[in-house]
């Protein structure tokens, strides 16, 4: 089951995409839930998949925007330097621990709606990553058990303000600025992915190759991420874990290539999905 947040008619809501549209959530649950959030807080998502069950779509494709997949989400954990190849291109020690840094929930933006490069900077780089998106609440949560905390997974494009990202050792301004953090398209449902440690991972520029990955390659996996991060805050339904770039990012080439306004930028996870957006100036 594919799951997004959108807006119709500027009003918010959340539902099940098909092919052929989206099937409205608000109106199958009688408005119980306000967002895809609430949902998984209530573990209510076989509830939405049994009664969007032969359902018509509400609304055509073309009648949406697309929201963050969980447009307020408690938490987004990001991790830093996860694939060997991004390691090395960055020049940066091998650790014995996950290097993480946090993003804001308003720093987000949604599919097929634009990126926003800052006025005060032309260093906007991409960074494809697997979304992780959470569905059960859990604290000191071992690796055998990690997978079970799981609702689904999605695309993310942890776009980053070279400069400001580099101002000092922190990465928080950086990976904030608004609008640069694109996330979606939807929620693919965790049991619709069986190994989803063996995904191909792209990002293209322009239609160009950029980043050219697989999942296997993350040097932490998934399980080891949430043992950590639930070791040192709690993890809660809709929390997102942004689980790291491949190499290839803009700022490591030479010359470096950054994205700039009316640029298309794409990241697509096999079994997951295709995030699209333009770039555009504040």
């Amino acid at each position: 089951m594919k799951i997004i947040s959108y807006a119709a008619n500027a009003a918010p809501s959340y539902g099940v995409l098909l092919d052929e549209g989206v099937i409205d959530g608000k109106s199958l649950l009688c408005d119980q839930y306000d967002d895809l959030k609430s949902i998984l807080e209530d573990g209510a998502l076989s509830l939405l998949a049994e009664r969007s069950e032969g359902r018509t779509p509400d609304h055509q494709i073309g009648e949406i925007t697309f929201l963050p997949v969980i447009p307020n989400p408690n938490k987004i954990i990001c991790v830093g330097l996860n694939y060997e190849s991004h390691r090395k291109e960055a020049g940066r020690a091998k650790t014995d621990h996950p290097a993480i840094f946090a993003r804001f929930a308003d720093s987000q933006t949604g599919h097929e709606t634009p990126i926003v490069m800052p006025h005060v900077s032309d260093r906007l780089d991409y960074e494809g990553e697997l979304a992780v998106i959470i569905g059960k609440s859990g604290r000191y949560i071992q690796k055998a058990d990690a997978m079970s905390h799981i609702a689904g997974y999605s695309c993310y494009n942890d776009g980053t303000i070279r400069d400001w990202q580099r101002h000092t050792i922190q990465f928080t301004p950086g990976k904030n600025f608004p609008f640069t953090g694109a996330f979606g398209p939807h929620m693919v449902t965790a049991e619709a992915v069986p190994n989803v440690h063996n995904l191909s991972i792209q990002t293209r520029l322009n239609g160009e190759v950029m980043q050219d990955s697989n999942t296997d390659h993350l040097i932490f996996d998934i399980p080891t991420l949430i043992e950590y991060i639930s070791a040192f805050t709690p993890l809660y339904p809709g929390d997102v874990i942004a689980t790291g770039t491949p190499g290839g990012v803009g700022f490591k080439r030479e010359p470096a290539i950054y994205m700039k306004p009316g640029d298309e930028i794409v990241v697509e996870i096999e079994s997951i999905g295709v995030l699209r957006n333009t770039i555009s100036k504040e």
